[in-house]
């Protein structure tokens, strides 16, 4: 194992006269963090500490720097892989994490997505064309009023509906009495249309809460969860997701910017890597600032061909409106879940009517087999 390495991208700030140096500094950083003078064994030289493979220029004063970590720092675990690659490093303002290399027994050991998109198409019987997804709001509604907005969207033939992710276990929509709610209302509605349609509760709070309501989710028969793994912290989303076996995993990007991590790496690649059947994600040109570069990176890693992982379902959202789904099919192909929340909830008791119009605007477009993640 010591042989091994880990291949970790960053993108460096520097003068050209100090570039060298500074990624030396960066590699000692993210190994031994200590002066190598410290060091007390050749073999700690030879093998542990972190070696820069190759420096490149981007731009005046930026620059690409590819650094091979020894893998033995870091065993299949989630937390202490993205310690080595990012921890201290990520308090440093001049270097940003940008993607990574694993040996092909880490893709084995991590496992990836359980269900993946295939198995998402399987469960809601959309075959051949794009998904879709909406979301419960706002904040304040009761469980039963949660419920009839969940039934009118399943009856207007949205394939998953999930919890907004504010919804946790509030006084106002107790965990327990919205799932069995929501999760009753969701099956009905399946049942009425002959298709059955997925519901992603919200599990949140303390690993104990989050296993609780995992219990919940079993018991009422629900399909999905919604889990925030920077919220939750990246060891515990990848023990959750190996006690969720069965369920779809969504994974939500909260608080994901708020490290300087490339997002195809960390909502696309990572995510995938720790068992996130979908990775939602905020479309270009909607509330958020991603580019449609940074769109289109994303769900190639989400999807695309990567050793024997299963493909991870790209969902974008952020702003989302019936008006772009052309747009969007055309941007990322049929293997996209395409999330629209407030643009449909603003019909209020026209909603199943504008939820109709949304699922069938997105079957009007067959697009081809393709898009960002061909390749897989």
């Amino acid at each position: 194992m010591a042989e091994q390495r880990i291949i970790a991208t960053y993108h460096l700030s520097s003068d050209a006269s100090r570039i060298e140096d500074r990624a030396l500094r960066l590699a000692i950083e993210q190994s031994v963090e200590c002066p190598l003078d410290a060091v007390p064994e050749q073999r700690i030289l030879d093998d542990i500490v972190g070696r820069v493979d190759e420096i490149s220029e981007i731009a005046s004063g930026y620059y690409k720097v590819r650094i091979a970590l020894a893998a033995a720092t870091a065993p299949p675990e989630a937390g202490q892989l993205l310690n080595m690659l990012f921890g201290n490093c990520s308090i440093q303002s001049d270097v940003e994490l940008i993607d990574v290399e694993l040996p092909a027994d880490y893709l084995t050991a991590f496992g990836g997505p359980r269900i993946g998109l295939a198995g998402i198409r399987e469960r809601t019987g959309a075959e051949g064309r794009a998904l879709t997804a909406s979301a419960l709001k706002p904040q304040g509604l009761s469980p039963d009023a949660l419920a009839a907005i969940a039934q009118r969207l399943a009856l207007g033939g949205v394939d998953l509906i999930k919890d907004d992710h504010g919804i946790a276990d509030q006084a106002y929509s107790p965990f327990a009495e919205r799932a069995a709610a929501v999760g009753r209302a969701v099956r009905a509605a399946g049942e009425q249309r002959g298709r059955p349609v997925l519901y992603a509760p919200h599990v949140s709070g303390s690993l104990d809460d989050m296993r609780r309501q995992l219990d919940i989710v079993r018991r009422e028969r629900i399909g999905g969860v919604m889990l925030i793994p920077m919220i939750v912290g990246l060891s515990n989303f990848q023990a959750l997701v190996r006690e969720a076996d069965g369920l779809v995993v969504l994974a939500h990007p909260a608080m994901a910017g708020a490290a300087r991590i490339a997002p195809p790496l960390l909502l696309g690649k990572l995510f995938r890597l720790l068992g996130a059947d979908a990775t939602v994600f905020p479309h270009h040109g909607g509330r958020f600032a991603y580019t449609p570069q940074t769109c289109r990176d994303l769900a190639a890693a989400a999807c695309g061909a990567w050793g024997g992982l299963k493909p991870c379902l790209p969902v974008p959202g952020g702003g989302v409106t019936i008006d772009r789904v052309a747009e969007l099919l055309q941007f990322y192909g049929r293997d996209v879940m395409l999330l629209i929340g407030g643009s449909l909830l603003a019909a209020r008791d026209e909603l199943r009517e504008r939820a109709v119009e949304f699922t069938a605007e997105v079957a009007a477009h067959v697009v081809a087999d393709g898009g960002v993640g061909h390749d897989r």
